[in-house]
């Protein structure tokens, strides 16, 4: 009997024990999930590598080429993606519906959970039945109503002496240029410095835009002309017969609007442009959309695409070149294309953006690639900044300190020949 009793003794402790092994193995296991999703998190996995995206794409380049493969990693205290990048024609942008789901999916299951991450981009629509229609032939195609031109369209002496109080005189006359809070909002989210990697925003610049900015037609044609090009600097454009008569189609439209009949008489009245109406939209024709070379290519590159719609220089470590337009910047955002980054401080303490501003330096990523300053104008009519860059190039040098409404600018321009190489605002103060 006592033989039995110290047997049965004997297994119960040995189950005991095996209890309490179970259980720590269980425990480890556990602590070693939590240990690696938390690395995850706070970017401390593989020695702390992982902790600025932007540093890990440059050495993914360096040692990969140009090539770049999808992959998610952590960027300062939020878990950006990025997506190689697709050959011209596709879409980019992040596939976020699907990581949101495998992120809640182990938030669920963990218990941790990432901070300050950016939230899913809403939906945005952007009305562009009509964007088909404008290749068609010039017979075929329905244009606005001409601008009366009356004593408000010519340049009074103090404008055709200062150039500052022409471009002012532009700003008056954009008629179409929207309101903020009624046509659009954005949230400029937190500053930074120019050499700032981390990213201060917490969403998407544009919270967003009405339906019916794209119903107007010089905004609609400015839209349709903006996926006519391959973003990669130095790569030769193709331009199709149906692409003419879409940059036919938006200078017509353009050039019945205050703004460019301004431009017309200011410039021809100053003997730089042809008294003819129809010689001046060929001008406007030829300044911006004809092709010229860059990056080492002939053929690559127009005003146009350049400050309007942005190119990605090859040549070295990648970077964002041009890209000065709030149109293009929204409809790639809402694509999922940029990642805005936040605005960089304004040189005078005190003067922060916020959603009233309509002339912004910011910072952001487009398909993965850094601009680590742009300026842009927000809200303003294409045909504004048409007439306003073309007045800069023919009757300003390289800096142009004018005033615009309430802002202090300095319209930089820089000239390839007898080309616009670049020409975009900075905020002076």
């Amino acid at each position: 009997m006592e033989g039995l009793i110290k047997g049965l003794i004997g297994v119960a402790i040995g189950n005991d024990g095996d209890n309490s092994d179970q259980q720590s193995a269980s425990q480890s296991r556990d602590e070693r999930s939590r240990s690696t999703w938390a690395q995850v998190v706070t970017g401390d996995e593989d020695g702390g590598d992982r902790r600025h995206g932007y540093d890990r794409n440059r050495r993914d380049n360096e040692e990969e080429g140009l090539s770049r493969r999808e992959e998610w990693e952590v960027q300062g205290s939020r878990i950006s993606g990025q997506r190689q990048q697709n050959e011209y024609g596709r879409e980019h942008g992040y596939n976020r519906n699907q990581w949101d789901k495998e992120e809640s999916s182990e938030e669920k299951n963990d218990g941790w959970e990432t901070v300050h991450k950016k939230p899913p981009r809403r939906q945005h629509k952007v009305q562009k039945d009509s964007w088909e229609g404008y290749k068609r032939p010039a017979s075929e195609q329905n244009y606005s109503d001409e601008v009366e031109v009356g004593a408000e369209l010519e340049p009074s002496e103090d404008e055709l002496a200062d150039l500052s109080f022409a471009c002012n005189k532009l700003w008056e006359l954009d008629l179409n240029r929207l309101l903020p809070g009624k046509d659009y909002k954005i949230d400029c989210g937190e500053g930074k410095r120019v050499s700032g990697r981390e990213d201060m925003a917490q969403g998407s610049l544009f919270s967003w835009v009405s339906e019916d900015v794209f119903r107007k037609p010089t905004f609609s044609r400015f839209c349709s002309l903006l996926d006519n090009y391959n973003p990669n600097q130095g790569s030769k454009e193709v331009v199709t017969p149906e692409e003419r008569q879409e940059q036919a189609a938006f200078i017509e439209e353009i050039s019945r609007t205050a703004p460019i009949k301004y431009l017309h008489k200011y410039l021809s009245s100053k003997g730089v442009a042809p008294y003819n109406y129809e010689d001046f939209k060929h001008l406007l024709t030829t300044l911006w959309f004809d092709l010229y070379g860059r990056g080492g290519t002939s053929g690559s590159s127009s005003a146009f695409e350049h400050v309007f719609v942005g190119e990605i220089k090859q040549r070295g470590e990648q970077e964002v070149s041009g890209f000065h337009n709030w149109l293009q910047f929204y409809l790639e955002e809402a694509k999922g294309s940029v990642d805005y980054q936040g605005y960089i401080f304004p040189r005078r303490r005190g003067q922060c953006p916020d959603s009233e501003t309509q002339l912004l330096t910011i910072q952001f990523e487009w398909n993965g690639v850094l601009k680590s300053v742009s300026s842009t104008l927000i809200g303003v009519s294409p045909e504004f900044e048409v007439a306003l860059y073309t007045l800069c190039f023919f009757l300003g040098g390289e800096d142009n300190h004018v005033k615009l409404g309430p802002y202090a600018v300095n319209i930089k321009c820089y000239r390839l020949g007898n080309k616009i190489g670049s020409v975009f605002p900075v905020a002076e103060s």
